[in-house]
């Protein structure tokens, strides 16, 4: 027979609302209490019933992840943070692609929330800065939180200083002698892309080295187009002895561009990217890259959403921390300047 919340309460000692408020993570409640409650719900095996705390909390206890975004490397590590976080506080988890570029994104957000009772939204980049979607949600009061916003300021969600953290991944090459550097930048829609390029030419001036134009191709944050752009710096008269793209798909592409001319990494190029994902130690060498871990910003984002929920007071933008990964593809610059 299926466990109720009436035989977690009478196991427990504690009336059924007490265990509804331990569930829903609700503030009042002793620690030894809720301590007490968790230990019960794990041993009678518990599992809330959906559609009775629907009805109960007047909530549909769903949440969903809007995205629009080529890598699937960065959307599963996302995802699997998400997941996370709605398994631990009893909620359910939708997945919706929607098109940052289409004229009716607002109306097509407003219309999902409507018809899938939607308690809140998880935005990834580069919705996070669509301006009409953020106020057509302030209006209609819906919470969301937003991952890497390009304006944190009054939201809720995650951000990291990417920034600096390309100014170290670079002075990182700048200590390996390379003083001509490619960078491949991401998709124009999302902040990173600016982000990323910004800290760029921040290290080429701190280390006093001269911005050549001709050494920044656009890509889209995909493989295909690192591998295309990858091509394009490679070909270069005088190619670049490092390149730094600004994600680890398309760093991934520019080492297959580089196998394609019979050029060694990092003997004759080092490549580096930005995100730590698998496929940065899938591939051969292994990626040197920024680490900042994807899963934690959306397991973190998804956390200060339900905070959110449940106060609307509640929730607030946290700071992610992050860390250069040296290794294999990152080395010395030729002796002969290549």
């Amino acid at each position: 027979m299926r466990v109720r919340i009436e035989d977690v309460a009478a196991a427990a000692g504690v009336s059924m609302k007490t265990v509804s408020r331990v569930l829903n993570q609700e503030p009042g409640v002793r620690e030894s209490t809720r301590a007490k409650v968790m230990e019960t719900v794990a041993a009678l095996n518990y599992r809330p019933d959906p559609s009775a705390r629907s009805l109960a909390g007047n909530r549909s206890y769903l949440v969903a992840l809007l995205y629009d975004n080529p890598s699937p490397n960065y959307l599963m590590e996302v995802v699997n943070g998400v997941v996370e976080a709605c398994e631990n506080h009893h909620y359910g988890m939708v997945m919706q692609p929607v098109g940052f570029q289409a004229g009716d994104l607002a109306e097509t957000v407003e219309t999902l929330v409507e018809t899938s009772r939607l308690d809140g939204l998880i935005l990834t980049p580069p919705l996070t800065d669509s301006g009409a979607l953020l106020d057509r949600l302030d209006e209609l009061g819906v919470p969301f939180t937003c991952i890497s916003p390009r304006q944190p300021q009054g939201r809720i969600g995650v951000t990291l200083d990417e920034h600096e953290a390309v100014c170290e991944l670079m002075a990182h090459l700048v200590d390996l002698g390379h003083q001509r550097i490619g960078h491949i930048r991401g998709h124009p829609d999302h902040g990173a892309s600016e982000w990323r390029l910004a800290g760029y030419r921040s290290a080429l001036r701190r280390a006093g080295l001269r911005y050549d134009p001709a050494l920044v191709v656009d890509g889209e944050f995909s493989f295909d187009s690192g591998l295309a752009a990858g091509r394009r710096l490679l070909d270069l008269a005088r190619r670049p002895t490092a390149i730094f793209a600004a994600n680890d798909d398309m760093a991934a592409g520019v080492v297959r561009a580089a196998a394609e001319r019979g050029l060694r990494v990092p003997q004759d190029v080092s490549v580096c990217g930005f995100d730590n994902t698998p496929i940065s130690q899938q591939i051969f060498p292994r990626l040197t890259t920024v680490q900042r871990s994807t899963r934690d910003m959306g397991q973190v984002a998804t956390v200060q959403l339900l905070c959110a929920i449940r106060d609307p007071r509640a929730g607030r933008m946290v700071k992610m921390p992050y860390a250069l990964q040296l290794r294999q593809s990152t080395g010395p610059a030729p002796q002969d300047g290549a």
